[in-house]
């Protein structure tokens, strides 16, 4: 039972949590912002756990849907071996240790945190259950992306530390690795389109580094080709590749990156 309530938590999937929290940690070492990086790690392991609660969750509601997804099938609650009493019991413990645990860091970070919870209630939870209607690719990856990156930028001193232009470029980034999920092809290259413009235009108006776009952007670009080409090739093998790629592999790059960024703080 407990190897399959930590499963539910896709402890891989805090790289989306690592990735962001680096992008944000790339500005202040470029400004050269006075941060605690104790607090800084500490948000990122809290946002972390609030996310394996908000992943379970998904879990919980999905079985039925995931039953009769073939790259689904093996989600730890599809086999029935856990109650769903203890499952919610495990998703409220998750959530309510995090959202307490904010409130030491600061009073808007938590508020940060209750519009994930909310975003994703919204987003899985009936009668909404926005992931089922024409709002999912705006509501999933892509607010989440924004609220990640907000709740990073806000332990370093502030939301502004990061400029407006990258929050709409990770949003972008968001919608796009959804739609490529979702087998959208015309949406997604439509999508691609508009990221590299925002991304243009950020160069070019010293929002964003060439070394950030190298270290934060170029990497995970480069892990979603195979998401991408699982609209045109192998689906499953594509999928497996990308989430290898990106779940694993660059998490660990990422996470190492940021430990480097703080020892030279």
């Amino acid at each position: 039972m407990l190897k399959a309530l930590l499963r539910s938590t896709r402890i891989t999937w805090t790289a989306k949590n690592i990735h962001m929290y680096l992008l944000a940690l790339t500005y202040a070492h470029e400004y050269n912002l006075a941060f605690n990086p104790l607090e800084f790690l500490s948000g990122l392991v809290i946002v972390s756990i609030l996310w394996g609660g908000l992943y379970s969750l998904n879990d919980l509601t999905d079985i039925e849907v995931d039953k009769r997804d073939r790259l689904k099938s093996d989600r730890p609650f599809i086999g029935g071996d856990v109650k769903p009493k203890m499952v919610v019991l495990f998703i409220s413990a998750l959530i309510v240790f995090s959202l307490a645990s904010s409130m030491f860091l600061n009073p808007v970070f938590t508020i940060i945190l209750l519009l994930m919870v909310l975003n994703q209630l919204l987003y899985t939870l009936p009668p909404l259950r926005l992931k089922e209607t024409s709002l999912a690719p705006l509501n999933s990856t892509a607010i989440n992306n924004i609220l990640r990156l907000a709740s990073a930028s806000l332990l370093l001193g502030d939301l502004s530390v990061v400029p407006a232009s990258i929050y709409i470029l990770m949003f972008t980034a968001g919608l796009g690795t959804y739609l490529m999920y979702k087998k959208k092809l015309k949406e997604t290259t439509i999508v691609s389109i508009i990221f590299f413009l925002i991304l243009y235009y950020a160069y070019h108006s010293h929002d964003i580094s060439l070394s950030q776009i190298l270290i934060v952007i170029l990497p995970s670009f480069m892990a979603t080709i195979p998401l991408y080409l699982s609209n045109i090739m192998e689906r499953e093998k594509m999928i497996r590749l990308a989430d290898i790629t990106y779940h694993r592999m660059l998490s660990v790059f990422y996470l190492a990156c940021i430990i480097i960024l703080l020892l030279l703080k």
